[in-house]
């Protein structure tokens, strides 16, 4: 099971990543191999699948996310710990809820992210 204190730390650093609009920051918290899906990706990426494989795809994938949404911010709300899993769930675009389950590796870095959205009520 991973460590609720070691969570919350990848978690702020994640955040922190994202609301410096730093691509190359955001994007070392991921593997070369990761697996990503989202249903922004069929947005920005206009794949069906929603599915981006491999850290080069994030890179352009992210780098649209941050041109089509300038001063991007997330404001953190909580982070809940799984068996080798965790899942921030966050305030995203427009305001939007969001909720990123992760699955991180051994060395810390994200393998594969399931994200989900719903505009606020």
């Amino acid at each position: 099971m991973l460590a609720t204190e070691r969570t919350a730390q990848m978690a702020r650093d994640w955040i922190d990543s994202w609301n410096s609009n730093d691509l190359d920051a955001i994007l070392s918290h991921y593997t070369e191999d990761v697996e990503f899906t989202s249903p922004f990706a069929v947005k920005l990426m206009g794949d069906s699948s929603g599915t981006i494989k491999g850290k080069e795809k994030l890179r352009e994938y992210f780098g649209r996310g941050l041109k089509a949404y300038p001063g991007l911010r997330f404001e953190p709300l909580q982070v809940l710990t799984g068996v080798n899993s965790l899942t921030i769930y966050y305030r995203s675009v427009k305001w939007m809820l969001a909720a990123e389950v992760m699955f991180p590796g051994d060395d810390g870095r994200i393998e594969r992210v399931f994200a989900h959205y719903a505009r606020a009520t």
